[in-house]
């Protein structure tokens, strides 16, 4: 499969959705993409089964604060940099990369690196939506170490981790993020094909892609987004269950970087005033109560989106007054197993909540 320029801008779309709120907001890094194409033509999407068990494929991604990212653009230069010394330090060439997650900006990041070093970008991700933490990739939960890892900042500066310890690694990598002024790119958990073959969530770039199109094409045609976009989750498999929490106006908004993540919360009321959800995130939405009830909790996606266009609304882009609905999404299968919810669960962010699957907590059916 090849990315054109309609497809990448499905993809912005689609990461925008997948990212619950973070990642970053994809728009700069379509820019980036568009201005690849240009120079390079399409960039080349591969399946995991061709990979060779044998080859090298990179996960990469930004580390930081979103909110940063709105005022600090990157040069453009940082990945492509941080596989290069990857590749000198471990003494041969990559075959594929991968974004370390699919939300948000992050789901476009190993596009131009990718095109520049002439390989494939794999159709998988590490995390099947973001999350603000490193460790809280799913190789980080089969046991795969992070390291070794390389950070890059916009000026050039280069950092290479080497830890035994995987949440070692995330909080270096988030010390150095704040050091460089708030986020830097990251290149970690390099894999093995096989590696990658167990592990990865796949399918998730075609996933954002077809989600993508889904709300372009029903905007094309005055039909409503959010039902093409419930029907494309549902029709890809990977997003079991969808639909939308609430409906209403952003009325509070409470928002500070912090440890080099975006912390707060938000309030939407409903307009007749009669209801209210309050959301709380850092860097990605986590959880949401209305009424004082849990309608959705981490590790299923919680994302904002505005309630005319379906434009997903990232955590740094909230205000006041802003016309909403609040969707969520049931997470992959992967991310809900016992294991996996020790380390993405609502009890690896501190609430004392158990998980309960959204479609169970909404009455969604099968």
């Amino acid at each position: 499969m090849r990315i054109d320029r309609a497809a990448l801008a499905d993809l912005a779309t689609g990461a925008a959705f997948l990212g619950s709120g973070g990642g970053g907001d994809p728009y700069y890094a379509m820019l980036l993409g568009e201005a690849e194409l240009a120079r390079r033509g399409s960039f080349e999407l591969v399946t995991l089964d061709v990979l060779a068990d044998d080859a090298l494929v990179v996960p990469c991604g930004w580390v930081g604060a979103p909110t940063v990212s709105v005022e600090k653009l990157p040069s453009g230069k940082e990945a492509m940099a941080g596989l290069l010394r990857l590749e000198t330090m471990l003494g041969r060439k990559i075959d594929a990369v991968m974004p370390i997650e699919i939300g948000g900006s992050n789901g476009l990041a190993p596009l131009v690196a990718a095109a520049e070093l002439g390989v494939p970008v794999v159709d998988a991700d590490g995390m099947g939506r973001a999350f603000p933490e490193s460790q809280m990739a799913i190789f980080n939960i089969h046991g795969i170490s992070a390291c070794p890892s390389v950070v890059t900042a916009s000026s050039g500066s280069l950092t290479v981790i080497e830890t035994s310890d995987n949440v070692e690694h995330e909080r270096l990598a988030r010390a150095l993020a704040i050091a460089l002024g708030g986020i830097a790119h990251m290149v970690e958990y390099p894999l093995s094909g096989a590696q990658a073959k167990a592990y990865a969530v796949p399918g998730s770039i075609s996933a954002a892609i077809a989600i993508g199109a889904a709300i372009r094409q029903a905007r094309a045609a005055g039909e409503d987004p959010f039902e093409a976009l419930f029907t494309a989750l549902w029709e890809g498999g990977l997003y079991s269950h969808a639909g939308v929490l609430f409906d209403g106006k952003i009325t509070d908004l409470e928002r500070e970087t912090r440890g080099g993540f975006s912390v707060g919360r938000i309030v939407i009321e409903a307009f007749d005033g009669q209801s209210r959800v309050e959301v709380d995130f850092q860097n990605e939405n986590l959880l949401a109560r209305r009424d004082g009830r849990i309608v959705a909790m981490v590790p299923d996606i919680l994302t904002v989106m505005d309630r005319e266009t379906a434009d997903s609304i990232t955590t740094e882009r909230l205000k006041y007054g802003q016309r909403v609905k609040l969707v969520g999404a049931a997470a992959p299968a992967m991310l809900r197993t016992e294991r996996a919810l020790d380390f993405v669960g609502p009890g690896a962010f501190g609430y004392p909540d158990a998980y309960v699957p959204i479609e169970q907590l909404n009455g969604w059916g099968a």
